[in-house]
């Protein structure tokens, strides 16, 4: 354990006077492995990791997430080198949408405003009216009139809860997150005895058997930011549990308990976040690889409804 600490430091030194050298910074989602995340320059969910690359001065962006969120930075940054550390950190989510199938969906529906979850593919962006994420997408289908025809993608379980939310009627993408959908009721029924005051936080990704239990839902940052808020001391959480590292560190006299998936195992990582590391992140500064390159074409397509994510929120 001690060799494997002293590696760990090895690595961020390494990283950080690598980082200096390039004029780089190190962006990373909640969902990333600790040691990741107490290394980044800046931390956030979707929404704020865009903006945040939006605004950045940096020559190069080591992006520790999965392979959507470094498209996202590249389609606001074509200027900049944006890297990732593991090419086949994908996601679940932005592949239950394969471009060709959501093509032939949508074209069928051609009165319909497309809004897409910012958790998609580059190509699914650029059929795509307008983007949103967990935390903006409220105010996204607001900011539209009421007898707008909406198409919501690719997420059915976001869209389902904010169909029921905003008393919208949307047409839905049959898509979702791996992590999300796997909680299981029955153990947070336990949990729920074991723990009676804890509060159950929960990511609208989640399907409607954990929804219709939670004391909060939003994004990422809304959860953070609530638990942070409460007077509560215990807090049962329904998301990928890399968020609990920073909850931890704001609020370390308060209790955070993953809830458990359908096995009963309280370890519903997202395998992709976590195929990034410490090393995989020193080679791609060292390299400049793998690094996320788009067609011009392609990212000026997938820019439009990502400026006007922007615009609106």
């Amino acid at each position: 354990m001690i060799i494997l600490r002293i590696n760990v430091i090895n690595y961020k030194n390494k990283i950080l006077e690598l980082k200096k050298q390039k004029n780089a910074v190190i962006l990373a989602h909640y969902y990333q492995d600790p040691d990741i995340q107490d290394i980044a320059d800046y931390m956030g969910d979707s929404l704020a990791l865009a903006k945040y690359a939006q605004k950045t001065n940096a020559d190069i962006i080591l992006f520790c997430g999965v392979h959507f969120m470094c498209e996202t930075a590249k389609i606001l940054n074509p200027e900049k080198i944006v890297v990732l550390p593991d090419l086949n950190a994908g996601c679940s989510l932005a592949d239950s949408a394969p471009p060709s199938e959501f093509k032939k969906w949508i074209d069928k529906y051609p009165d319909h405003t497309v809004i897409s979850y910012i958790n998609c593919s580059a190509e699914i962006k650029s059929m795509s009216d307008i983007i949103c994420t967990s935390s903006n997408a409220e105010q996204i289908i607001n900011s539209l009139p009421l007898d707008e025809k909406i198409i919501f993608a690719p997420d059915k379980y976001l869209g389902g809860y904010l169909q029921k939310k905003l008393n919208r009627k949307l047409k839905l993408w049959d898509g979702a997150c791996q992590v999300h959908v796997i909680f299981s009721e029955k153990e947070l029924i336990k949990l729920s005895v074991r723990y009676p005051e804890a509060k159950l936080l929960a990511h609208p990704e989640c399907d409607d058997n954990i929804l219709k239990h939670a004391d909060h839902i939003g994004s990422t940052t809304s959860i953070i930011n609530f638990a942070k808020n409460n007077s509560s001391k215990q807090f049962i959480i329904a998301t990928e549990p890399g968020v609990i590292h920073q909850m931890q560190k704001q609020n370390p006299t308060k209790e955070f308990i993953p809830l458990p998936n359908n096995e009963g195992c309280a370890c519903n990582e997202c395998p992709h976040m976590r195929l990034n590391t410490l090393e995989k992140m020193y080679q791609a500064l060292d390299t400049l690889n793998p690094e996320i390159i788009l067609p011009e074409e392609l990212r000026l397509k997938a820019l439009k409804p990502l400026q006007r994510m922007m615009d609106l929120s």
